[in-house]
Formats: C-alpha cells, sequence, structure tokens
C-alpha cells in the first residue's frame, strides 16, 4: 500500500547519519589557561600565544628554533652525538628514552648548535619540555657545557633557552653533577668576556634555576613562566607559611630583581637581536 511504503521510507530516512561539522580532527586546540577554542594553525601563526588571554603555550624545540632564527640559518653541532646511558640500571629507562626520540623527533632534551638572528650569529641551547619535561641528566649538561665552550672558541654570544622540571632522578648524582659542571663553563665563559643571554620559559625548575640559567649577563623571560627551585607547595609546606600572591611567576621575579626583562614571544627575535648588536 502507498502508505506502507511511505512509513517505510520514512524510517529508512531516519536510519540515515545526522550531517556533522566539517571539523578536522587534531586541527583545534584548548587554551589551558581561558578556555578559548583555537583553530592550531591561527595558534601558530600568532607564534603559540592565545589571542584571547596572551597565555604562552610552550614550544618545542624545533619551534623555537623556527621562530627566533633566520631561515635555514641553524646548524646543530653533529660532533655531539652522545648517548644516554643508564648507570642506576632503572627499570624502563631506556625504553621511555627510545619512545620519545620517536615521539619528538630529537635526541635528548636540548638541542644545541650555531644559528643567525637577524643575521647576527650565536650559539643556541633549546631545552625541550616534550622530553621527560626537560630534565637535565648528564646528556644534558654536557651539551650545554660543550655548546658554552664553543661559544668561547668562536667568540660568539651564547642565549639558552630554558624550561625543566630539574635534575633528572634516573641518573641520580650524576645529574645533580650537571649544575657545577655547567655553572663553571658560564663562569669560563664570562672571564672570557662572551656575552651569556639566559631565556626562561614555562616552567623552569631545580637544578637548572640553581644553575646556569640564572647566571646570564642578561636574564629575560616569556609572560606567565613559573620559575623557581622547589614547587610552591613543596615550599608552603616546608615554611609553614603562606606564599605571596604569584609568587614564582615571571612577573613576581621581575619585581623582585631576579630577571631583567619579560619579552613577549613575537617580539623575543628582535630583543635578541638588539641585544647581541649592543654588545657586540
Amino acid at each position: 500500500m502507498i502508505i506502507d511504503k511511505l512509513k517505510k521510507r520514512s524510517n529508512e530516512d531516519d536510519k540515515e547519519p545526522k550531517s556533522k561539522a566539517d571539523i578536522p580532527v587534531g586541527k583545534w586546540v584548548k587554551c589551558d589557561k581561558c578556555g578559548e577554542i583555537i583553530y592550531k594553525e591561527k595558534l601558530h601563526e600568532n607564534f603559540s600565544v592565545c589571542p584571547l588571554c596572551n597565555h604562552h603555550f610552550r614550544l618545542s624545540a624545533r619551534r623555537r628554533i623556527w621562530q627566533i632564527t633566520d631561515n635555514n640559518s641553524f646548524e646543530p653541532f653533529k660532533e655531539l652525538n652522545i648517548k644516554t646511558v643508564n648507570p642506576l640500571e632503572m627499570p624502563e629507562y631506556m625504553d621511555k628514552l627510545k619512545g620519545l626520540k620517536e615521539k619528538t623527533g630529537i635526541e635528548e632534551a636540548v638541542v644545541c648548535g650555531k644559528g643567525k638572528i637577524n643575521g647576527e650569529e650565536a650559539v643556541l641551547c633549546i631545552m625541550d619540555g616534550n622530553f621527560l619535561m626537560g630534565s637535565m641528566g648528564t646528556v644534558v649538561g654536557e651539551k650545554i657545557t660543550y655548546s658554552i665552550e664553543k661559544a668561547i672558541e668562536l667568540k660568539l654570544p651564547i642565549i639558552i633557552f630554558s624550561v625543566s622540571g630539574g635534575a633528572r632522578m634516573q641518573e641520580g648524582i650524576l645529574s645533580l653533577m650537571q649544575m657545577a659542571k655547567t655553572s663553571s663553563a658560564i663562569a669560563k665563559a664570562n672571564d672570557a668576556g662572551i656575552l651569556f643571554i639566559s631565556v626562561f620559559t614555562d616552567p623552569t625548575y631545580g637544578g637548572v634555576t640553581a644553575s646556569f640559567a640564572s647566571l646570564g649577563d642578561i636574564v629575560l623571560a616569556e609572560p606567565g613562566a613559573m620559575i623557581g627551585f622547589a614547587g610552591p607547595r613543596v615550599i608552603e609546606q616546608t615554611i609553614n607559611q603562606k606564599l605571596p600572591s604569584g609568587f614564582q611567576t615571571a612577573e613576581f621575579l621581575l619585581e623582585h630583581g631576579f630577571i631583567d626583562k619579560i619579552v613577549e614571544r613575537k617580539d623575543m627575535k628582535e630583543v635578541l637581536y638588539k641585544l647581541i648588536k649592543f654588545n657586540k
């Protein structure tokens, strides 16, 4: 019957999938600070900074290098082909490192090399929080120390972008020794008259803050970066006191003289260029 055919057709139409908005998977990202949903390409065009609240997203070493160096000018130190070992024979440590190398495309938590910033040469060390939260083990310490010594040899300024959770616990006392090692190298650079610009990014904690990152001739930070030795909760529990509002933020530390200037990411390349030129 005609009515039965109409009912059947109506039921078949109901089974058809509803139309969906054409939103490609992985093309959008949510701001951790304000909750804004941002198209990823637009975010990248804006230096990975939220256009609504100015929150600075964490950057990979690769994207950081792309933002601050001239096109195709960065040359990694190929002689730094050193491998991380497992001195304490920690279970699954080497498997974790292997997985991170495949995921991030880098060998360790810092990328070191030589590049140009608006034509001015500099030695660069870029830490990457995607690799074990930028923790400093023996290889990270050796790469940074080598880069400082290379800057002395080449008579070039050295710029280090820090992001770290601190020393790498999987390597025990050997990771803590990198604090003295890198600090000693910075002292040699200072004696040689080499400009050292240290840039704090979010977050920088532990042995990195307590060693080379705090020893810059000029100390910069990105807006909102958290900087300290231990986390606020640990400090509060240790001293049994309530910490000031904004404690350990770049803005708080600028006010109290720990850093020299807060630099927006879009301005970072130009500021570094001017500092290098001014100190030549």
